[in-house]
This record gives C-alpha cells, structure tokens and sequence, in this order.
C-alpha cells in the first residue's frame, strides 16, 4: 500500500482536494440526477465539482508559487504574507482566482513567509498556507447554493488549521475540531436553516467526529461513517425526499468529499455509496410534483417564506400543491465589504427573495439568492461595498421553480456544435450569432474545464467541436473534450491560439458535412491565420523585443513580443504592416472597449491604400482585455 500522510499538513490537504475532485467527477451525474428542486435543473454535483475544481487549483498555484521562488533562490515579498491574525494582506487576494495564480516574477498568492523546510534548497507551503489558498479558491469559485456551503465548509476548517500553533491541529484533535467549526460556520451563513440537508450531514460527521478517539485516518472515517448514516436518513427528514425517492443532494456531494478525506490518510477509499436503486427511476418523474415557493432547498436553505416543520417541510411541501411561484432568478457575486455592511446585506437581501447564502469573511464574501428583482440584488451589493463577478441566471419557464410544466418531452439532440471560448462580450455576441456555445473567459479569469464540459453539455449535440481561443487553455480544452467523449459524445478539439483564429474556423464551419472533413477544415482556416494582439505592459519586463516598461505599448505577433512602443495607433499599424508583409487576403479587426475609435478606422484605411485586394472587417470585442485583436488570413 502506498505511503500515506498520517498528520495533517499542507500535502495531505493538496492530495485531499485532488482526491475529492476525482470522487465528485465520479459522482456528479448521480448527484445531479437527485438534485430534483427547488429548481430541477441537475446541476447540485457539477457545482460541487467546479467549486472543489477551483479550490485544488488554488492549492496547486500554492505549491507552484513556492517551486518557482525555490528555484529563483527568493523569498516572497512582505506584502503577501499573512498578518498576525492569520489573513493575508490587500494585495494577496485582491480581485480573485487571477490573484491566487503565480504571477511572473513575483511566485504565488497565498504563499506565507514561514515556509517548512522540503530539503536543500527546497521549501514548500506549511498548513496554514495550504488550507487558507483551499478555502479562498472555493470561495471565489462557488457555484450554486451547494457550492457556496461547501466554500464555508472548507473556510470553518481553514479557521481551525491555519492557527499559529500549527502543530496543535495537525493530529486527529485537530481534524476534529476543525469538523466542528466547519459544521456550525456553514449553518450560521444560511438564513434559514433546514434539516435533511448538506447542514444536516456535515453536523452528523462532526458529531462523530467528535466521539472518536485516534488519528486523523481514525477521526476522518468516523465523520464519513456518520455523514452516510445521516445522508441515507434525509429522506425521512423531507418529504420532497422521501417521494422522489431520493437522498438529499448536496449531503451526497458531502459524503464523496469526507470519502477522499478517509482515503487521503488511510490509502483506502470506502465503499461506493449508491444512491437507491429505484432513485433514478422516480427522478424525472417526481419533477412534476416538487413545485417551487414552499420548498425546502437542497443545500439546506428553506425555499419558502413560512416557518418550516420540525420535520424540516413547510405547508407547501407536505401537500405538493404551491399557492404561486419560486423567484425568477439566481444572483450571484463576490463582495468586498466589510463585516457590519454585510450583515445589513444579508438583512436586506432576506427580504427579497429566498435561499440566502452569505459566506467568506475577511472583506471578502461570495453572496447567492434567488430573487424576482435581480436589480436590486445587486444594487444591494453596491451599497454594501464592491460586488464582482456577478452571475444572473433566469430559471427558465419550464423549470419547476417558477412553476412551469416540467414534464414535457426532452429537447432533440443536434447533430452538431461549437463550443468556443471567447475574451469578450462582444465577441459572445458574435459567436453566439454564428451558432456557437459560448464560454465567456474574462480578462486573467480563464474558465476550467468543468465550465467547458457544462457548455458542451448546454450545446445538446452528438458532435461538439471545441475552440480554446487561447494557447493556454489547450490542456483545459483538451481535458473536457475526453470528458465529452466519456459521455458518449463525439468531440474534436482544434487548437486555436486566438479568438481571431476561431473566427477563421467558425466561417468555414458547415454542419452538414461529415465530421472529419468539417474539423479538417475549421483547422486549416484556423491555422492559416496569423494572430496578433496590442495591449499595454503592467510591468517592466525582457521581452523578445527588447525591456519594455510599464505603460509601454506591446505588440505581439503570434504569441511573442515584436514591437514595443509608446503609441497605440502606430505600434498596431506596425504590427499589421509586419503581418501583411508575407501576404494576406482578409485582416481581422477586434477592438477592445478601452482602444480609441481612431485606431479601426487609421488600420482600415491604411490597408485600403497600401495593400490591394485586402479585405477588412472590424468587430467591437467588449471587454476582452487586449486592445485590439489582429487576425491576418
């Protein structure tokens, strides 16, 4: 058997959250099959994994950041250490996931100055370290009430383990009592709480966790043994449960997270949790009868506005017969904010709508409710400090939460699609125009491969093309296409660099012609394109170019820097001049909200008089970061 950590420390939370990931990607299409209201859209265990996705990619830049300074001989600079009181500092976290990656020169977020000692010449993150990047990279990549408890989840824990006194929590007392904070943190950010739920499960592993004496293996597999005991009693606890023949949702995400937790410092995974077999038999048809305003959410947040039983159902549920309709939307966002302002928030948001979620701290929340006026959602964020990353979702008139008919047949599957990742709100217009699934990538916010597979999920087709639009997103793209594939779905990744180079495949795309023969067009189109783009550099840097400055114009012909200037409308017209030189029949313009009007037009008119036979076409980009994106075919 493999050598297995018998402490905690920061491997075993990393190996922790890559086990966790595997058993939720395992377990996700069971999960989202129970996951049957408030809002029957299945999406309970393709959030858990996008959060938990985002968590371990926040662990991972961690230990990056520290191999990086390593083998630089540095050390991390002042302003990214903890404080005393074991939060971090502005500049740590300042704007999200993009902050917690390594970044040039200056190594990791969320890496502390007290590094433990790995060999000469090595060090690599202490405890605190990993388990504060764990909880920060959940809570920014939350998704859905499941998601958003489980962030606060892995913050009760991180509350406990990042203390000072690092070797008090690194044993099977440590476990359990982070557990504990772990269970009663999440219940106290959910504005009303539910039995039967995620609350209900992560409680019952922290009571046994609690009356176990041992290890961490030992503490570990009494909480997984007394959350399957509680998850497997939900629905007795819920009526919604008990006719859809089903566990709650989120508490069986919860147990496939304690199971990696078991596994992480035994070796040994417990047995497979099946979901009862007559379950997925009566899901779909239990959709007809779990209806939206007076039930019980999920993840543990009461859907209706009445008190709920003791037996955790409201009015509504027990008879299934709602007097009217759930809320219209999801809102989501973070928040910085301080702690006296969220707590008027949370007042202010309870009154409008339901299944109030508030987790995080520090300054830094992530914030879900549904609501009828999604305005005013976030307007109340506005108020309250600076919300970002704001996500509204319509349930859909046939979703079971706004009270529309749900036992309509299936959509037919397509043929074929595209899936694309594009920078900018208006190149989605674009691609989206053009028959394309888009996934929105906002600048230094690259999306996962979860959203991915979620796009070529939305796209409902046989046949999925997928374009990354960016050279480093291939391995992402690549990772959901075989995902695609183990869903029965055929997929073809062509490995675009730029979004200009998605639009050559896009043009070419003909849906009717045999799958092989459309890819191997798309990809000539797109490989016969030259991309460039022009933005600004953030910092002093070697470039192939030369040292450009901060503030200095950039650029960049196929990836590498080729002209450094001070000029926007003249380094781009060098840029076009250098590309147009080896020929071209069509230049591509895309221009970012932030270039001057001027600069289309200059390039526009300079290839009309200088180059014959060339045709421009100009797009507006939305905010894709670049200035300005040149496409040369």
């Amino acid at each position: 058997m493999p050598q297995v950590p018998q402490t905690l420390d920061a491997l075993a939370v990393r190996t922790w959250c890559g086990l966790a990931l595997e058993a939720l990607g395992r377990a996700r299409e069971e999960i989202d099959a129970i996951n049957v209201y408030p809002v029957a859209d299945g999406d309970t265990g393709t959030n858990l994994y996008l959060t938990v996705e985002s968590a371990a990619a926040a662990v991972e830049a961690v230990f990056a950041g520290y191999e990086t300074v390593a083998e630089a001989g540095g050390d991390r600079p002042a302003s990214d250490r903890p404080a005393s009181d074991g939060t971090f500092t502005d500049s740590t976290f300042t704007d999200g996931y993009e902050s917690a990656v390594v970044t040039g020169d200056e190594g990791a977020a969320a890496v502390s100055h007290d590094a433990a000692p790995l060999g000469a010449g090595t060090r690599r993150p202490t405890l605190a370290d990993a388990v504060q990047a764990m909880a920060h990279g959940a809570l920014i990549g939350a998704r859905g009430n499941s998601g958003t408890i489980l962030a606060q989840l892995l913050r009760g824990m991180a509350q406990v383990l990042a203390t000072d006194s690092e070797t008090a929590h690194t044993d099977g007392q440590g476990l359990r009592l982070a557990l504990r904070r772990a269970a009663d943190s999440a219940r106290q950010a959910v504005a009303h709480p539910v039995e039967g739920t995620v609350l209900t499960v992560a409680s019952a592993a922290a009571d046994a966790a609690t009356g176990a004496e041992g290890d961490c293996g030992v503490v570990a597999r009494a909480a997984y043994e007394g959350a399957r005991a509680a998850l497997l009693a939900t629905p007795g606890q819920l009526a919604v449960l008990e006719r859809a023949g089903v566990v709650d949702a989120g508490g069986r995400g919860l147990v496939a997270v304690l199971a990696a937790l078991v596994q992480t410092f035994t070796g040994e995974a417990p047995g497979a949790l099946m979901v009862p077999a007559e379950a997925h038999a009566r899901v779909h048809e239990s959709v007809t009868h779990v209806t939206g305003v007076g039930d019980v959410d999920t993840d543990g947040c009461s859907a209706g506005r009445s008190d709920a039983h003791p037996d955790g159902c409201s009015d509504v549920c027990v008879d299934g017969a709602p007097e009217g309709s759930g809320p219209a939307f999801e809102v989501i966002y973070l928040l910085e904010a301080e702690d006296a302002a969220v707590a008027r928030l949370r007042d202010r948001l309870d009154g409008f709508g339901d299944s109030l979620v508030v987790v995080g701290g520090d300054g830094l929340w992530n914030v879900h409710v549904h609501v009828d006026d999604a305005g005013a959602a976030v307007e109340a964020g506005i108020e309250a400090g600076r919300p970002y990353r704001i996500r509204i979702t319509h349930f859909g008139l046939g979703d079971v939460h706004t009270g529309g008919t749900a036992g309509r047949p299936p959509r037919e599957r397509a043929q074929r699609a595209v899936v694309a990742v594009v920078p900018g709100e208006g190149l989605a217009g674009l691609y989206t125009e053009a028959g394309a699934t888009v996934v929105l990538a906002r600048p230094g916010e690259p999306p996962a491969s979860g959203e991915l597979v979620e796009a070529v999920r939305r796209a409902h087709a046989r046949e999925v093309v997928l374009l990354p639009n960016d050279a480093d997103l291939r391995h992402t793209a690549a990772a959901a296409a075989e995902q695609a594939r183990a869903e029965g779905v055929r997929a073809a990744l062509i490995p675009t660099r730029s979004a200009v180079q998605g639009i050559a495949a896009l043009a070419v795309h003909e849906p009717e012609r045999r799958f092989d023969e459309d890819v191997v067009a798309m990809t000539s189109a797109a490989g016969a394109t030259r991309y460039a783009e022009v933005a600004v550099a953030e910092r002093q840097s070697w470039t192939m170019a030369g040292i450009c400055q901060a503030g200095d114009v950039l650029g960049l012909i196929d990836g590498d820097v080729a002209v450094i200037g001070s000029d926007l409308t003249a380094t781009a017209e060098t840029v076009l001049d250098r590309m147009l030189a080896a020929g071209g029949e069509m230049v591509t313009l895309v221009v970012g909200d932030d270039a001057p009007d001027a600069v289309a037009a200059h390039l526009e008119a300079r290839v009309r008089e200088s180059y014959l036979a060339v045709d421009t076409v100009v797009y507006r980009g939305g905010r894709q970061g670049a200035l300005l994106l040149i496409g040369v075919e």
